[in-house]
């Protein structure tokens, strides 16, 4: 059986505000980041199932380097979940003023 795949992360007190701040900067990423938030772990596949998979690839790895997302592998599946905790140590609220920003800026569903 073949290794299984390893993913390296930045230690919590390795991860960088711009970094973070620009990996948030993208309108995909923060909708991924959103659906992390409210739904936890997820398959990766899940984040963007219409998106070409090395587009999928790119941002959840920016995600990833940036300390935004803890990815693993499970199987054939990549699994992918907000390091919530550890962003909150760094960077107290900063998810969650990102995020309520991000659901203030979206327009309503029935203006769309």
């Amino acid at each position: 059986m073949p290794p299984s795949r390893v993913y390296e992360h930045p230690a919590t007190e390795e991860i960088a505000i711009p970094r973070v701040l620009f990996a948030l900067s993208e309108p995909l990423r923060l909708s991924m980041v959103r659906m992390l938030a409210e739904r936890g772990e997820v398959d990766s596949i899940e984040l963007g199932p219409d998106l070409p998979r090395s587009t999928l690839t790119h941002h959840t790895g920016l995600l990833r380097e940036s300390g935004v997302v803890f990815v693993r592998a499970e199987g054939r599946k990549c699994m992918i979940k907000l390091r919530r905790e550890d962003l909150d140590a760094r960077f107290p609220g900063l998810i969650d003023t990102v995020l309520s920003g991000y659901e203030d800026s979206a327009p309503a569903k029935e203006d769309a």
